[in-house]
């Protein structure tokens, strides 16, 4: 028996696509129907004078296409009416009012402009990927879109901070290859912070030169005296850019910095033979998986008796960082496996980094930063809060961490202060 197309976009030219298509809109609609079962469960027990339902479904809302990877998909989201006049109404979540495109499909975007697609090749793209019904992402409509890109990273990083408090910042330069008019020493810097309640969320993505001091400066500079951020975190994490350390320092001078143990260590074996590189490996990861800070303290010194004779430029390459190394021990135990590394900004821009590397001259200065802000902002709906966040409270509050441990004696130091105290 013939299957009917007359409501799908392409016809029965493709049976496999359009059969995928029809299975999608079947999986999206129960999908919103199980929603609106659980909506109307929440107010089951609403009920008017007479004992009818206050809550009740209405009916569908008109229908709507979504583009998706697989072309466009029809879907019809259910209504209903709060007959006590309380205003209450369903809303997907999954298809929610505005939305007109898949989420696959506003990443493909970007996506296909760090791959190196050109203006001119891309309806060709599109229509590949998605099919005839691509017709509305013409190079015409993504040139318009690139200039929105650009608008809406201008206004946010205009935003107001005042609010804000970050207890953690991750700082790094994400670098790109640009056309040959561009300065290849361009690249993005990039800040991502950590609110009281564990949400992560860019704090900063701006346009810079090498990782300079200047650069990272009045990137600081602006967060600090612009966007009404005076105080700035409890600790950053970075690599060994001097760039972002040096100004740091000027702006959030109070701020304690951990270096990133991932860049470090690959910093130290680059300075090794390859034979003796899997042994310091271990040395170094006794360090940083010790369980205390003597115990990371003594390991670190047994790095340095072991290779510093031989090898001095590895050895010095650990040792002038040792304190910032091992900052993180003042900190809640439960946040060390998030703060010993860049770990949260390498995830994030590792595709974009490995997508540009062999792109050479495809983008320009400003169409890799607004690229960069669209991708970053699509990642940052799917981070996870920080593990043990529960303790950023009393972090905030000044509570003192030994070994990750919260003390709630006052420690030998304290102790002879007040005793001092006492006796004057």
């Amino acid at each position: 028996m013939a299957h009917d197309t007359t409501d799908m976009p392409n016809g029965p030219e493709d049976p496999l696509t359009d059969l995928l298509r029809r299975g999608a809109r079947d999986l999206i609609q129960q999908a919103v129907e199980a929603e609106l079962q659980t909506f109307m469960e929440r107010y089951a027990e609403d009920r008017l004078p007479d004992g009818r339902r206050a809550v009740v479904r209405n009916g569908y809302q008109p229908e709507r296409r979504v583009q998706t990877g697989i072309g466009d998909v029809p879907v019809q989201v259910p209504k209903t009416r709060d007959r006590s006049g309380g205003g209450r109404h369903f809303t997907s979540s999954l298809l929610p009012p505005y939305l007109r495109r898949a989420r696959s499909v506003e990443e493909l975007l970007p996506w296909l402009y760090l791959k190196g697609v050109s203006s001119g090749d891309f309806q060709e793209a599109l229509s590949a990927l998605l099919g005839d019904q691509a017709q509305g992402l013409s190079a015409s409509t993504l040139g318009r879109l690139k200039q929105q890109w650009l608008t809406e990273h201008a206004d946010w990083r205009e935003r107001d901070l005042s609010a804000h408090r970050y207890s953690y910042w991750w700082a790094d330069g994400i670098h790109f290859n640009l056309r040959g008019e561009d300065d290849e020493r361009a690249c993005v810097l990039v800040i991502i912070g950590v609110l009281p309640d564990g949400t992560k969320e860019f704090v900063a993505l701006d346009d810079g030169m090498r990782e300079s001091e200047q650069s990272w400066y009045e990137l600081l500079v602006r967060l600090r005296d612009q966007q009404g951020l005076p105080q700035g975190p409890r600790l950053a994490i970075g690599d060994g850019a001097l760039g972002f350390w040096k100004a740091l320092a000027r702006v959030y001078p109070d701020t304690r910095r951990q270096r990133c143990w991932v860049h470090k260590t690959a910093n130290v074996l680059n300075r090794l033979p390859k034979r003796s590189q899997p042994k310091a490996k271990s040395a170094l990861q006794a360090i940083w998986m010790a369980e205390t800070r003597a115990d990371a303290e003594q390991a670190f010194d047994a790095f340095l008796t072991a290779y510093g004779d031989k090898y001095p430029k590895a050895a010095e390459t650990l040792r002038k960082d040792r304190e910032d190394l091992l900052a993180f021990y003042d900190f809640p135990a439960p946040h060390w496996q998030s703060i010993r590394t860049t770990n949260p900004i390498e995830s994030t821009f590792a595709t974009v980094r490995l997508r540009t590397a062999k792109t050479r001259g495809c983008v320009t200065r400003n169409t890799v930063l607004s690229l960069t802000f669209k991708l970053g902002q699509s990642a940052q709906k799917r981070w996870r809060r920080l593990r043990g966040y529960e303790w950023l409270d009393k972090l905030e509050r000044g509570v003192t961490f030994i070994d990750g441990v919260e003390q709630t004696e006052p420690t030998n130091d304290e102790a002879s202060s007040i005793t001092d105290r006492s006796a004057a």
